[in-house]
């Protein structure tokens, strides 16, 4: 669930921020970008947070299965601005992870979405939840937010 105070998010709550370029065909007829594309930007987020770790998705024996999305939308974005993307994890948890994402305007200190995301760790093989391995928990832990409201925690 969305934290109360996830309006007065700051970039400097973040481990971890991308930039994600608007594209003219995010735009929607009202002229500022489709709700849904926010979500590809939280993807964007994501992956350039997974790939900062690194880890081998390719060829693990884990593979990361989006659970759960959602979004809180504050204002418009349009193209062909550039967003800052700032994401970080909310809840480490023994089969899954929360992640918090924030998308801002270059030069805008208000965000203009703030979302959460969650990934189930699943056993390829099988494509059910397993523990997640002591070397990805590892890559993870430096990429907690500290003392984010929502419930930024480890859990063994």
């Amino acid at each position: 669930m969305a934290a109360k105070n996830d309006r007065f998010v700051r970039r400097a709550d973040f481990p971890l921020i991308t930039d994600v370029q608007t594209r003219w065909e995010d735009n929607d007829m009202l002229g500022h970008v489709n709700n849904v594309v926010f979500y590809s930007y939280f993807q964007a987020a994501v992956m350039h947070l997974l790939d900062a770790c690194p880890l081998d998705w390719s060829g693990a024996p884990q593979v990361a299965y989006a659970a759960e999305t959602q979004c809180r939308f504050f204002r418009p974005l349009s193209y062909p601005e550039t967003v800052e993307a700032a994401i970080g994890v909310t809840r480490l948890g023994n089969t899954s992870l929360s992640y918090k994402v924030a998308l801002f305007s270059k030069g805008i200190e208000d965000a203009a979405g703030v979302g959460r995301f969650v990934h189930v760790i699943v056993d390829r093989k099988s494509a059910t939840p397993c523990s997640i391995p002591a070397y990805m928990r590892e890559a993870l832990e430096r990429f907690v937010m500290k003392g984010d409201a929502e419930q930024s925690q480890t859990i063994a």
